[in-house]
């Protein structure tokens, strides 16, 4: 098997278990494990997974956050109440900014009945999934892919987001960490501040379990947000600091 199709078949095993072994990687491809670390190397080096003792894993941690494909999978009820709630805060006519979050990446596929609308995004999921869409005024954001996040960043897309301005922004974020937001990578937050300051209103779209979270780079204070949405309530003492800060919080709960 070739160096770049077991990495690749490395990567689609754990986007399903999360972590494994390098004994069990091994196994599985039927290689050495030192030709698993290095494969496990290369991985690390280009930011899709990150080494542990032992073996690798896409989970995200205070300085890595999981491929894009992974995130798609993790809390998907959740995150499909918290886009459709989303909704009722976008009026026909409006120019919506969507960020490069699998959470407020979800809100594409509910526009249809909103038309007219501008959509301006850095996701490529957004992007696919509105590109040629009757009524859709589309604004894709230029700037270096980056895979991993499946979105567009850098210089380029920052440069675009100056010039632009839009009525609401939704945004996702990796860690909720007392009343703040944050996020494991410099360029993500970058241009999730400047999507801010293009838009009049601002909506965080976070599932439960980012709560109690931390990573390297504070993105912005939650009170920055009309409101912030989220599928389950959180503890009670983290719901009193958030109240504390002035932080307004939509629990979108089952059924709801």
């Amino acid at each position: 098997m070739k160096s770049d199709i077991r990495r690749q078949g490395i990567m689609e095993f754990l986007m399903d278990a999360g972590q494994a072994g390098v004994d069990d990687l091994a196994l599985r491809f039927g290689v050495s494990k030192m030709t698993v670390h290095r494969d496990l190397d290369e991985l690390e080096e280009s930011g899709f997974l990150r080494k542990v003792r032992g073996g690798a894993s896409i989970q995200p941690s205070s300085l890595f956050e999981s491929d894009f494909r992974y995130r798609q999978k993790q809390a998907t009820e959740e995150k499909q109440r918290l886009a459709a709630a989303a909704v009722a805060m976008i009026e026909p006519g409006q120019t919506v900014i969507i960020d490069d979050g699998s959470t407020a990446g979800g809100i594409a596929r509910h526009l249809a009945d909103l038309r007219p609308l501008t959509v301006i995004s850095n996701n490529l999921a957004v992007i696919q999934e509105l590109a040629g869409a009757g009524g859709i005024n589309l604004i894709a954001l230029g700037g270096q892919y980056s895979k991993k996040f499946h979105g567009f960043f850098g210089l380029l897309a920052e440069a675009s987001l100056k010039s632009l301005r839009a009525d609401v922004a939704f945004l996702s974020s990796s860690a909720i960490h007392g009343a703040s937001a944050f996020h494991q990578d410099q360029e993500v937050v970058q241009a999730k501040r400047l999507m801010m300051v293009a838009a009049t209103h601002k909506y965080l779209l976070v599932d439960h379990g980012k709560f109690g979270r931390t990573a390297l780079h504070f993105l912005t204070d939650l009170s920055a947000f009309d409101a912030v949405l989220t599928g389950r309530a959180p503890e009670p003492g983290v719901r009193a600091v958030l109240d504390a800060a002035g932080v307004s919080l939509m629990v979108i709960e089952k059924g709801s």
